[in-house]
């Protein structure tokens, strides 16, 4: 079976003061469809540089990235745009949602610009909110929402078009022990359920617990891949 990731010798560099600061140093790394990975690393170590590179919002100054069979660094802006579209779902940390727009309506933006129909749009909108608890308020402005309901929206968003990635971005940064609970929860259950492949950047040990392998980041290289044997053993 080929990765689904697949880096071979990844650098980025970005001009400095005259000089290039080298921010990865020759990453390689695959990844099967299916995993849960959790990539960790102290703040400044490369690893929001890694997963934008991962999550093809930023590019390599060399090597070689395949996702999905797909020669990445030989797409252009509007290939890249599609690629994201079809294959990629993004959670962040500050949830990324339209503030003056509902729940249903975020939800349906990705749709949007995979050019489906109205009907079709709120049909799987509504089942994407209903799947991650928010039946009941899907009309509901995020002002309206506390920050678990406002992440569980996002996560619906990343899932409506069906892409085999999700990509979390310190999905748990804003939210409180027991929020924080649940929402990874939810992750473990689309990774176990819907075969989702969960990519997750995270500074906190409890967090990347919940996945199955964890990837430490150290100066721009991996300094360790490791399973974690609290899940192997489950």
């Amino acid at each position: 079976m080929k990765p689904l990731i697949c880096l071979k010798d990844i650098h980025k560099s970005y001009p400095l003061d005259g000089f290039d600061l080298e921010i990865l140093k020759g990453i390689d790394l695959t990844i099967n469809a299916g995993e849960f990975v959790a990539i960790m690393g102290p703040s400044g170590s490369g690893k929001s540089t890694l997963m934008n590179i991962l999550g093809c919002l930023d590019t390599p100054s060399s090597g070689q990235y395949l996702l999905d069979g797909k020669n990445v660094e030989n797409l252009n802006a509007d290939e890249l745009a599609v690629l994201r579209n079809q294959k990629i779902g993004f959670v962040f940390q500050g949830f990324n949602l339209l503030s003056r727009t509902s729940a249903i309506e975020n939800v349906e933006l990705p749709m949007v610009y995979a050019g489906l129909d109205d009907e079709t749009r709120r049909q799987k909108a509504e089942a994407a909110l209903i799947s991650v608890g928010l039946k009941d308020r899907m009309h509901h402005l995020p002002n309206q929402l506390s920050g678990g309901q406002q992440q569980r929206v996002a996560i619906a968003r990343a899932i409506v078009n069906d892409a085999p990635i999700i990509f979390a971005d310190e999905p748990t940064g804003n939210l409180d022990t027991k929020m924080s609970v649940e929402i990874m929860q939810l992750f473990t259950k689309l990774n176990r359920d819907l075969k989702r492949t969960i990519i997750l950047v995270t500074h906190e040990e409890d967090i990347a617990l919940y996945a199955q392998r964890i990837i430490k980041i150290v100066d721009g290289e991996i300094h360790s891949d490791s399973l974690n044997k609290a899940k192997a053993k489950k």
